[in-house]
């Protein structure tokens, strides 16, 4: 990744009921590319609320959220915005959801949000679909 991907202005949407998380990710997405925009959504509802105004390039969706899942609002995300790049960001490491996010072609990048695991889905949102 270089310093040109991250100093772009670009939009990120960050999905998750976690504030903790939501939290984590924002600082280091802020830190890591101090030009994006970023909001969030604590539910896969409310991101497909404000992603029709926000238009985000990239989001980060947790799995297990209330009201509809992280995938069916990615896949709805998706439908409504072909380009945006959505990574699921989740706890929920089993076998299932990682055949959902790979039959639905998402990266999938395992909980915790920590430094490393958060490297990875910034790698995974600047890769080239």
């Amino acid at each position: 990744m270089s310093l040109d991907e991250t100093s772009q202005a670009r939009k990120l949407l960050i999905v998750d009921d976690s504030k903790v998380s939501r939290m984590r990710i924002r600082a280091f997405f802020a830190s890591h590319c101090p030009t994006w925009h970023i909001e969030e959504a604590g539910s896969g509802d409310e991101a497909i609320a404000s992603s029709a105004s926000f238009q985000p390039d990239f989001v980060t969706m947790d799995v297990n959220m209330p009201g509809i899942s992280g995938f069916e609002a990615a896949e709805l995300l998706m439908e409504r915005h072909p380009k945006v790049h959505v990574v699921m960001l989740t706890a929920n490491i089993q076998e299932s959801s990682r055949r959902q996010a790979a039959s639905l072609r998402l990266n999938f990048v395992a909980k915790p949000a920590t430094e490393a695991s958060l490297q990875q889905a910034l790698t995974y949102l600047l890769t080239p679909q």
